[in-house]
């Protein structure tokens, strides 16, 4: 059925699509789950009411339990550790019910903290002075009369307005520094693509092969392999997606980089289209993000204008368009098949792989998929050259890699470093802790709980990591303060799966709940103990069975705390088998 569903999909791909147009129908009122809307949607693309409906009710901001929300306060682990959204919650109630009060995850305001979604906009760290003077009705006049710039590559008006001030470190330890580079211009910045448009692309697969570029989305799957697959995949049409909805908690890097740097997400998916033949891309970007989408609109219109984009680009004969689709809350779209499912109008489910997407991807035609930061990489291989690139970092991770740190760390931000140099290094650039940190999380909800006593063992790099015990990942670094009781972060991570979850297995979607209960159960009834037998059944089964890295990934996180805090959570657990 879905893939009768992805070629009627495909009959609307080149315009607006199914999921654009539910999107916007939920605009006005916060859900297009209402029956009527959601068979008004269907019908144009001959989609039926059920598999309409089965979609726009699992997204947070389609569903019907998002009508009427009109405040939403991050609910992810970097705020929910720096103790500051309950003090939010309570401050929001004195101009708004509690049922106009959503949850949101994440925002990446992890640098600050107390961060919160307001029409359309993000804040964080606010006072109890300007969260009144914000929902002022003056200031609600005022904020829907405010206009932005459209220059891109530079922050808009809107970004440097001193409600939503989102300032942080940006530190590089490389000379010369790479991905935050400063932009120098359209011109000079692209002038390494147009001159690609007259090589050939044998030179650039052995370029991508000689800069063992490995995916930074977390996997690390070795690039070229990729887009050399996608390339020898029949098919006339081809399609490049850009995964701009991977939303670790914690992590912001793809924020820094698509709204300080937009142009390095462009070109990467640019290059990606010459090589494979593709003729379209897609950035398929967070609703939690609403400035990275107007900047990255604005940066694509300033290709646009600069003969970059479009038929017959610089006379070579390649034509592309780029253009950007808003997400509407769905942690499981950073996984890339859920995401082309969503493009597609379906519920983002995890597809069964095999057929890969450089195979079968978006409309079930030849797909590349990659990260914002993976994207961004490729414009230092065109101008240091795939060796020159392959001599940053270590032999089997090369090239930079950029952290995100939270407000924990006395100069939280974005810190960019060789693949390879050690973590201590990294803390030790950000000064350090402020507060009393036991453990820090490094790559999100699935990444391993790392004791602080371990991070003068691992250097930034994949095979450090997971040689530990631990997983590099998206590389958003979340610290866990000596006062925050671990059972509770065990049960968060519990939490975020089963709210998570696509739902298409087992394992995954009844684990994660059950779980959450065990934990729950544990910490309300002092008579209650968590058998370890069962807790770490379930863990393994999670690992071992689950389709995708969501309920496969959540259980290493645990295990990392039940080793590293065994004293901690002794009062929870028991030895002794549970009574069924």
């Amino acid at each position: 059925m879905s893939e009768n569903l992805s070629a009627l999909s495909f009959r609307k791909s080149a315009g607006k699509n199914l999921f654009e147009r539910m999107v916007e129908a939920a605009e006005k009122t916060g859900t297009a789950a209402a029956p009527e809307t959601a068979r008004s949607l269907g019908e144009e693309s001959l989609f039926g009411d059920a598999i309409t409906l089965g979609a726009v009710s699992f997204y947070d901001f389609l569903k019907k339990e998002n009508e009427g929300k009109k405040v939403f306060v991050c609910n992810g682990s970097a705020c929910l550790v720096a103790g500051t959204q309950g003090k939010l919650h309570d401050a929001l109630g004195r101009s708004f019910s509690e049922r106009e009060i959503g949850h949101i995850c994440c925002l990446g305001r992890c640098h600050q903290g107390g961060a919160f979604q307001y029409e359309g906009r993000n804040f964080s760290g606010q006072s109890d002075t300007a969260l009144d003077a914000l929902f002022s009705k003056d200031c609600s006049r005022a904020s829907s009369e405010r206009g932005q710039t459209s220059a891109a590559g530079v922050q808009p008006a809107l970004l440097r307005d001193a409600a939503t001030e989102d300032r942080y470190e940006v530190v590089s330890h490389l000379q010369p520094a790479q991905l935050t580079a400063p932009f120098p211009g359209v011109e000079k910045y692209f002038a390494p693509f147009r001159e690609l448009l007259k090589k050939d692309r044998d030179w650039l697969a052995g370029e991508l092969k000689d800069s063992g570029l490995r995916g930074r989305g977390g996997a690390g799957f070795p690039l070229h392999f990729k887009w050399s697959a996608c390339r020898a995949s029949e098919g006339a049409v081809k399609y490049i997606v850009c995964n701009a909805d991977e939303g670790d908690p914690g992590a912001y890097i793809d924020k820094y980089l698509m709204e300080q740097r937009p142009h390095s997400v462009l070109l990467g998916m640019m290059v990606a289209g010459w090589f494979a033949g593709a003729e379209v891309g897609v950035l398929y970007i967070r609703a939690e993000y609403p400035d990275s989408i107007r900047i990255v609109d604005a940066a694509i219109a300033e290709l646009r204008a600069a003969g970059l984009l479009g038929k017959n680009i610089a006379g070579s004969g390649f034509n592309f368009e780029l253009k950007t689709i808003k997400g509407a809350g769905a942690y499981i779209c950073g996984e890339e098949t859920a995401l082309l499912a969503s493009i597609e109008g379906q519920r983002p489910e995890v597809r069964v792989r095999p057929p890969f997407p450089t195979v079968e991807g978006l409309y079930r035609k030849p797909t590349i998929v990659n990260n914002v930061e993976t994207f961004s990489n490729i414009h230092p291989i065109l101008t240091l050259g795939g060796k020159g690139y392959a001599k940053i970092g270590t032999a089997q991770s090369t090239g930079p890699k950029l952290l995100s740190l939270d407000s924990h760390f006395a100069k939280p931000g974005i810190y960019e470093v060789a693949m390879g140099t050690p973590l201590a290094d990294v803390v030790t650039l950000a000064g350090g802790f402020r507060t009393k940190v036991k453990a820090i999380q490094v790559g999100g909800p699935l990444g391993g709980i790392v004791p602080v006593g371990k991070i003068g063992e691992l250097t930034v790099d994949f095979e450090s990591f997971k040689k530990a015990g631990f997983l590099l990942g998206h590389a958003g670094v979340v610290s866990i303060p000596e006062s925050f009781p671990m059972i509770e972060y065990i049960q968060h991570l519990f939490q975020f799966t089963a709210d998570e979850s696509c739902g298409k297995c087992f394992p995954c979607r009844l684990g994660s709940t059950r779980g959450a209960e065990l934990v729950a159960k544990a910490r309300s009834d002092n008579s209650y103990k968590i058998d370890r037998t069962l807790i770490d059944d379930l863990l393994d089964t999670m690992e071992l069975t689950s389709l995708c890295a969501l309920g496969g990934g959540v259980p290493l996180p645990i295990k990392n705390a039940l080793q590293y805090f065994e004293d901690e959570l002794r009062p929870f657990l028991s030895s002794e088998p549970e009574k069924r």
